[in-house]
């Protein structure tokens, strides 16, 4: 008891990353800090087998990621400012959508030299943090987007969990 609770030395924490499929084959990497691999693979071997997914082996999905920086800012944000202190800061792309939501990505090594840009020039992200982006998404809809977001919370859900990353998008009402 006195080691689970941290009070004995001698504890091994280490990081680890799972990948695998979900629902409709979008991809998932499960980045967890544990110190019992045994009992977190099982863990989240049987969160992707109760809902649909196949956990894979190393280097089966990471490819369809890229580690980044990344930046977002809400709508009505000037771009122009955005874009003017991210690419003088080393970022490596300024992406706005259709609703007007600036994304700034950049290397990893550069996270932190944007992030004082932004804050230099006054501009406030909604979101900054260092993430795997899916290079292309898997767009699930109906009973495919319920499941896979059951299989994503139960994953979340895990203690030893750290972040849960997919290739999968869902309608926001489902």
């Amino acid at each position: 008891m006195q080691r689970g609770a941290g009070l004995i030395d001698g504890q091994n924490f280490e990081e680890v990353r799972y990948e695998g499929y979900g629902v409709g084959g979008a991809a998932v990497i499960v980045d967890c800090m544990t110190d019992n691999r045994t009992r977190t693979v099982a863990e989240v071997r049987h969160a992707f087998s109760k809902h649909g997914g196949n956990l894979g082996i190393d280097g089966s999905v990471v490819f369809q990621f890229k580690h980044c920086g990344q930046f977002i800012f809400a709508p009505g944000t000037s771009e122009e400012a955005v874009m003017e202190a991210a690419l003088e800061a080393g970022a490596e792309d300024v992406i706005t959508d259709d609703e007007g939501l600036i994304e700034v990505i950049c290397e990893p090594a550069d996270y932190e030299q944007v992030k004082k840009a932004f804050e230099a020039a006054g501009l406030v992200p909604e979101v900054q943090e260092i993430v795997m982006k899916a290079l292309n998404e898997t767009e699930l809809e109906g009973k495919e987007a319920e499941t896979m977001k059951t299989m994503l919370d139960a994953l979340e859900s895990l203690d030893d969990v750290q972040e849960v990353y997919t290739t999968a998008v869902m309608d926001e009402t489902e």
